[in-house]
């Protein structure tokens, strides 16, 4: 089986960086960010061993682009990303009630 390499994007750092200051600020829970976070870190790992045999997605949008999607293991957030070489790099992440397809740049 392929593992592919990880790397994230500014925005991807940003958006995870925001998603937790979030929840933090919001819910005043630090296991609910540690569970975030935690979630996050396995969904990377499956995403290095899983990144090239993905489906293509639903969204034309999304496909134009060459961008991927995998959703968290737990949570309801996603990763969106494009497999550059051998690299899965993290574009953006969003949580599935986000209207995501417009804030795509």
């Amino acid at each position: 089986m392929k593992k592919y390499k990880l790397a994230m994007t500014v925005e991807a750092k940003a958006d995870l960086k925001n998603i937790l200051s979030f929840l933090q600020k919001t819910f005043h829970n630090q296991q609910a960010v540690r569970n975030i976070w935690e979630d996050f870190r396995e969904t990377k790992k499956t995403l290095a061993r899983s990144a090239g045999s993905l489906p293509e997605p639903e969204s034309e949008r999304l496909r134009e682009r060459g961008l991927k999607r995998i959703n968290f293991l737990r949570h309801s957030y996603f990763i969106l990303y494009i497999i550059e070489n051998e690299t899965a790099v993290i574009v953006n992440i969003f949580h599935m009630l986000e209207d995501y397809e417009n804030k795509l740049k």
